[in-house]
């Protein structure tokens, strides 16, 4: 396919690489195992991610910067849902690269209202399959390789598998092949450009949203109230926001039991992420509507919500 010639060389090479696709087809958990390490928080619910997040790999002459979205999805019933719509879309305005991902030989509508939009970006898109490991009858896959091909004029397709790590190597070259020459924007050891604010809520947002599964609707977020770094020590305290008093109810669990996981799940995981010992405190607030008020998401960080 185009470019498919070209080779890497020691040219000083950086560019930005957006990570696109409806929800839930494993976007994030790509960024990841790419960068090697846990920027991007996942789990099983569509729409976990919310926000824009750079990953920044720098290996040698190439720095890619790849850049996580949410979800693209059809419908927007409350302002979070436009915000992520819109943070998603414009991701794909600057970018030098685009990755469509894609769930396994599952082709959905939204799938198609995703391509709509990818059609009209100005640089290479790139076609992922994921979670080809989930695939029983590898025979299908030549053929719906094909049937994909005549979608649109990717400039390359690649079958893979995020989690298992199957193909990331030959991907990663792909996109290294169409950066273009550029001085590196970000220092070597930068691996994000969120704040370590931003990454502990996330964390503690990720944990309830696993804990929780079916039991509580997206209308949750996590503010940092308290962040503190005394020495090795990191003093954090967390607040998680729900709409109405019932969400309150299952967040803590019987005698507090629920939140009490939520915390010590965190607080593990806060612990690998800022290499500290993590002293963690979470209450539970009901702020009834934040999900569908534009000035309760901009105070609560949604920044670049218009």
């Amino acid at each position: 396919m185009n470019d498919a010639d070209t080779t890497v060389d020691d040219t000083s090479r950086c560019g930005y690489v957006a990570l696109v696709g409806r929800p839930n087809v494993g976007k994030s958990t790509l960024l990841n195992h790419l960068l090697g390490q846990k920027i991007s928080i996942t789990s099983r619910k569509p729409q976990t991610t919310r926000h824009r997040v750079l990953g920044i790999k720098t290996e040698g002459a190439t720095q890619i910067v790849y850049v996580d979205t949410p979800g693209l999805h059809k419908i927007e019933p409350k302002a979070i849902n436009r915000y992520m719509n819109q943070t998603a879309s414009q991701a794909m305005l600057d970018v030098d690269v685009v990755i469509f991902v894609i769930e396994r030989l599952r082709w959905t509508e939204e799938d198609d209202w995703v391509l709509e939009k990818v059609k009209h970006v100005q640089c290479p898109v790139i076609l992922a399959l994921n979670k080809i490991d989930l695939i029983d009858d590898k025979k299908q896959l030549l053929p719906a390789l094909q049937k994909l091909s005549e979608k649109f004029s990717f400039a390359e397709i690649f079958p893979l598998s995020a989690l298992r790590g199957h193909n990331l190597d030959a991907l990663e070259t792909a996109i290294k092949r169409r950066l273009p020459e550029n001085p590196h924007f970000f220092p070597e050891d930068q691996v994000t450009d969120r704040s370590e604010r931003f990454l502990a809520a996330e964390l503690v947002r990720e944990k309830v949203m696993r804990q929780l599964g079916e039991e509580l609707p997206y209308e949750i977020t996590v503010e940092i109230e308290s962040f503190k770094r005394e020495g090795k020590l990191l003093t954090i305290d967390a607040l998680i926001l729900v709409e109405r008093d019932g969400q309150k109810k299952i967040v803590i669990g019987n005698g507090g039991e629920r939140i009490r996981q939520i915390g010590e799940e965190a607080r593990k995981d806060m612990q690998k992420l800022f290499d500290s010992k993590i002293m963690l405190k979470l209450w539970v607030k009901v702020k009834a509507g934040w999900s569908d008020d534009e000035r309760a998401l901009r105070s609560l960080g949604y920044s670049d919500f218009e």
